[in-house]
């Protein structure tokens, strides 16, 4: 047996002292530095029986190297699909972060149910018969979905090497611990034990894995900063719990694109996909309301209209507010300084609020226009015109800036049956036959004479 180790790490950042220290020198924190067990004895690999020796690998041309794509699982579902580039790369690990009760493990478990070839989804946090519950809610039955409630990775790999699945869903890697490690589940030592154990066993056997990492208040992944650095991809699972729509996006990924977003509607049986956000973000009021402007946003590959709220009031307090849900809430003081300085609006002492519906989060700067037009339009207490939807950025000295891919969003506009769209004067639109007006501006005055006269 080997000596065993310590060492003293903080339990905030991760990182990792020789003795202890009162202040973590990388966070800043105080007293979160604590000592744990490193290594207790000699580890084997995964495999219980071991492996032979390897021979080292040896390096060779990087033009001897083959151009074969990597070969995709296809989860039957088509927003995680989006989200992960294309599906699941054999031999992956992605880690699905998310606040407590947002649906990680419905998300994960309807994936499982769905999928023909063979699933083990191993829980540490609920009963066979918790899990069974929730299964029989989505009404779906599988014959090649494993349930497994355990929590030491040893146990965990001889299940494995028995079931010999395709796909192994881990909920969650806080609850694993390592008999390598002598310290608590959850701590810093045996999240990166446990998650370089299954890493090891996923290369090896080529099997993908999904792990569930909790979040700490701070909207964080727990643990260690290194765990993201381990992993191939990184998903954030986010909405808010007054809302039926939760979205899925990619922080990391080494297979795909990190700007793909994938939207669901949580029901009572489960998570239901949602392929055209469009429809299901902007709401279908009858009667015209003043404050709400239509944005065309383009999320990853895939274009979008969201309906972006505002309210103007007089400030009944000396200190007017500004709250923004939703959007960035530095960049709406930007965009009433701007209306306030050019335009000649006088917003200084009135309360602002922005929202942005369904419960989504935008950062596409192509939205400044439209949420300029629905402040306005609530502070004149005039409702914007049917059928007017917004795809521009505005600057600092007050002008219309053109945005990338104008084109998908004119045609997103068009398919939903919107007559007119304000675009900057610098987009240049290649698409010929169009049903929606495109109107061109460069100014925020020529804005406000089009839409209030």
């Amino acid at each position: 047996m080997a000596k065993t180790k310590t060492a003293f790490f903080c339990q905030n950042c991760g990182a990792q002292y020789a003795k202890w220290v009162g202040q973590c020198t990388a966070c800043k924190q105080w007293n979160t530095v604590v000592e744990e067990v490193v290594q207790k004895e000699e580890k084997q690999t995964w495999r219980s029986g071991g492996s032979p020796i390897k021979k080292a690998p040896r390096p060779i041309r990087i033009n001897e190297i083959g151009n074969d794509r990597e070969t995709r699982l296809d989860t039957l579902d088509q927003e995680f699909n989006r989200v992960l580039g294309g599906g699941l790369v054999p031999g992956s690990l992605t880690l699905l972060g998310g606040e407590p009760g947002i649906g990680k493990s419905t998300l994960l478990l309807q994936i499982a149910l769905k999928l023909p070839f063979k699933t083990l989804y191993v829980s540490g946090e609920e009963s066979q018969g918790q899990i069974k519950m929730r299964a029989n809610r989505m009404n779906i039955e599988n014959p090649n979905c494993y349930i497994l409630t355990e929590t030491k990775t040893q146990h965990i790999f001889q299940q494995l090497g028995t079931v010999e699945p395709d796909l192994v869903i881990i909920d969650s890697i806080q609850t694993l611990h390592s008999d390598y490690i002598d310290s608590a589940a959850g701590s810093i030592s045996q999240i990166r034990e446990c998650t370089a154990e299954l890493i090891k066993f996923a290369k090896e056997s080529n099997t993908p894995v999904i792990l569930v990492g909790h979040i700490t208040k701070d909207g964080i992944i727990a643990g260690p900063k290194i765990l993201e650095h381990m992993v191939d991809t990184v998903l954030q699972f986010e909405g808010d719990r007054n809302y039926v729509y939760r979205i899925i996006r990619s922080l990391k990924n080494r297979f795909g694109s990190t700007a793909e977003l994938g939207i669901y509607e949580m029901h009572g049986n489960g998570l239901r996909e949602v392929n055209n956000p469009s429809e299901v973000l902007i709401s279908k009021n009858e009667e015209e309301l003043s404050g709400m402007a239509i944005a065309a946003t383009v999320e990853g590959l895939r274009p979008l209209l969201i309906e972006i709220q505002a309210l103007v009031s007089t400030a009944v307090y000396g200190t007017p507010q500004r709250s923004a849900t939703g959007f960035n809430a530095k960049r709406l003081n930007m965009l009433l300084a701007v209306l306030e300085k050019r335009a000649g609006f006088k917003l200084a002492a009135k309360d602002v609020f922005l929202n942005i519906t369904g419960g989504i989060s935008v950062d596409d700067p192509a939205t400044d226009l439209a949420v300029i037009a629905a402040i306005l339009s609530s502070n004149a207490d005039i409702p914007i015109e049917k059928g007017i939807c917004f795809a521009a950025e505005v600057g600092l000295a007050g002008e219309i800036r053109p945005v990338q891919r104008i084109d998908q969003r004119v045609m997103e506009a068009e398919k939903l049956g919107f007559s007119i769209i304000f675009v900057s004067k610098g987009n240049k639109i290649g698409l010929k036959n169009l049903k929606v007006e495109v109107r061109s501006v460069s100014k925020i005055e020529e804005v406000v004479g089009h839409l209030f006269g």
